[in-house]
Order: C-alpha cells, then structure tokens, then sequence
C-alpha cells in the first residue's frame, strides 16, 4: 500500500504547517518517511489530544531526536484570547487574534445535551447574507485546518482549567464564514476532532452548515462520513432568498433543493434547514406555506429550526419577528406534519449574532488610533 504523504494547506501562517492541521494517516505517513514506527503518530495524537500539551518537549515518551524533527517541521498554531464574554444564560464567547494579527470568533453554548463548541472556518464572509454581521468586513482568508482544531482546544483547555469535569460534547461549524467555501480544511478539521484517537467528538455530535453551495452538498455527501448537515435556507423562494441572500442567484433554490434530495438519496441522512425570522420578509402564514410545500417530499427526513433574529446595528432595516408571527408560522409548519422547533437563544444580553465581537472589537480599535493620530 503506497504510504500517503502530508499535503499542505493552500495558506500556512508559517514556513512550517500547524501539527493540528493533519489526520491521524498523514502523521504515520510522516513517521514512516523518516524512519519511526507509525505508531508514534498514535503517541503524538495522545499528548495532543488527550493530554492537550502546548509543546513538543511535554512529551516525554518520544526520543530527542525524534521531538527536534517535530520542532524542526512542524509549530503549533497560535491563538490569542483577546476579549471573552459570558451571558447570564451560560455562554461564553471567545475573541480570539490569529498569528497574522486577524480575530475570529468561537462561542460555548450550554445545551439540555451536553456542551456545544460553534467554530469559526473562514475570516470574514463573502456569501453576502444582508442581516449577517459575519460578512461585514469580506473575506480575509481561510482558516487552516489546525487554526479551527485549536478553538476547540482552547475551549476545552479553559473547561479543564476549571477543575470540574466538563467536557466539549458537540461541535457546529457555523462560525463566521462559509464551511463548503473551505471544503479542504474543514473535511480535515472534522477527520481530526471525530477519531477516537482525537477529540473523540462522536459524528452525530457534529454539524456543518452551508448557506447553499450545491456542489459542496454533493461533494459532501460522498464523503462517508454520519456528521449532520444544515442548509441556512431562511427563504422559500427566490424572489427572497436573492434579496436576503447573495449566494442565491449562483445558487437558486431549485439548485440547492436539488443537491439536498441528492445527499439524502445517498446518506438517508435528516437535514435541518435553518430559517432565521425577519419580521414581515419571510416570516408569514403564505411563505410558512411555501416551505411547507418545498419540504413535502422530505419532511421524514427534514428538520427546521426557527431562528429568532439578534438585531445587528449594521443591518437596522431587519427586525426580530413578532411573537405572534413565529406562532403563527410554527402552526402552519406543524398543520403540514414538518418537523419544526423554535431555537433557544444563547447570549442575548451579550454581542451574540456571530461575527458582532469581532466586528465591534475592529472598530475599537480603529476609534482608538484614529483617537491617538489626532
């Protein structure tokens, strides 16, 4: 069997690669070019994952020689606090400033189930959703692959630090950016956190959501793996859809619906579709029937999560729905036997629309030099 060797990532923040960056076979691959037993990748992954060092030299069951080789080839990612928030409900959310100086954001969310990590993957968003911060400021770069394994790390470490037991148990990449517009790091990232030898985050643990990038859907569902898919559909039309989101006149919706009844023709996988409530856009009786009617032929394997809006200052033309118009949305979805639920909010009483820290924190800093050139 040819041994497979490490690719590397189109962007590296270093002349080296993040040691987070690569699943388990590429590891052995490396070990193996340069004459150790392969099993080491598997002592590796332990002081990695399990032991959650932060340096090579922590592992005290590898040689000398063999820690400088990791040193000498591989670093591991860089990532700063730089502000963390925590909301009366249990969340916390994390600013984190990459290696470059750029800010991400990771949020903890305290679920009847367990505790939830939401990853960022991308800096900045270019799909254009009009009611988003995320895509305030256009895309930057992608994340590498070891740059999203390490919010989980981080996160995990501060609940370890904590001394109590807990445990990151789900994982949605629904951070700020498009997951399937970095389709290489994030089928990477998730390799990683799932393994057993890894994170051990079990697949249906996890779920990658995409705005609607249909040949990512297809591309998704032959990659063998049981993690959950979400579609952000928040529109049952195209009229909509195309004015609340961009990515719709690439991707209309009988393109994506398409691509959708094509992933679960070969997963028989549930898909949940999310639909975040504008008032008076796409939050009346005639479009709950709209949906009701696109979702008919799936509706066994069809789950929609309605989204009450957190208000973004940029975007002030967008208000949350009434509470009498999700009821009255939530009711026709039901009359049509679509499995539906009304999401519970995380951190309203701190910056939580995603991308809003980091959009707020950009500003500040912009107000202060502009405060010390004067």
């Amino acid at each position: 069997m040819a041994i497979k060797k490490i690719t590397r990532p189109k962007y590296e923040l270093d002349t080296q690669p993040l040691i987070y960056s690569y699943p388990l076979s590429e590891l052995e691959a490396w070990f193996e070019e340069r004459g150790h037993k392969k099993f080491r990748a598997g002592q590796l992954w332990d002081w990695l994952y399990r032991k959650r060092v932060t340096s090579f030299r922590e592992m005290s069951n590898l040689s000398k020689e063999l820690i400088e080789q990791l040193e000498e080839y591989f670093v591991f990612p860089t990532l700063t606090e730089k502000v963390k928030q925590q909301s009366v409900d249990g969340t916390r959310k994390f600013l984190f400033e990459l290696k470059d100086g750029l800010l991400i954001e990771t949020v903890l969310m305290p679920q009847e189930y367990g505790l939830s990590i939401c990853v960022t993957t991308q800096v900045g968003c270019n799909i254009g959703c009009t009611f988003c911060a995320s895509g305030i400021i256009a895309k930057q770069r992608d994340l590498v692959a070891g740059e999203i394994v390490a919010q989980v790390l981080h996160v995990q470490r501060a609940l370890d630090a904590l001394g109590q037991g807990e445990r990151v148990s789900h994982i949605v990449v629904m951070g700020i950016g498009e997951p399937f517009d970095n389709y290489d790091n994030v089928m990477k990232f998730l390799r990683v956190v799932n393994s057993d030898k890894g994170l051990g985050i079990g697949a249906r643990h996890i779920t990658v959501s995409t705005s609607g990038l249909a040949p990512k859907i297809l591309e998704f569902a032959d990659e063998g793996l049981q993690v959950n898919l979400a579609l952000s559909l928040h529109a049952p039309d195209n009229d909509t859809r195309s004015r609340i989101m961009r990515i719709n006149r690439q991707y209309p919706i009988e393109v994506v619906m398409a691509a959708i009844d094509e992933y679960i023709r070969k997963t028989n996988r549930r898909v949940t579709f999310e639909y975040i409530m504008l008032n008076e856009v796409n939050d009346s009786v005639e479009q709950a029937q709209q949906l009701a009617q696109l979702l008919k032929d799936k509706k066994k394997l069809s789950y929609v999560n309605l989204i009450p809006y957190n208000k973004v200052r940029e975007h002030d033309q967008y208000e949350r729905s009434t509470k009498e118009r999700v009821v009255a949305f939530y009711d026709v979805l039901k009359k049509h036997h679509i499995n539906c639920v009304v999401r519970k909010e995380f951190g309203h009483d701190i910056e939580a629309a995603c991308g809003q820290l980091r959009s707020s924190q950009l500003k500040r800093e912009r107000r202060k030099r502009s405060e010390s050139n004067q």
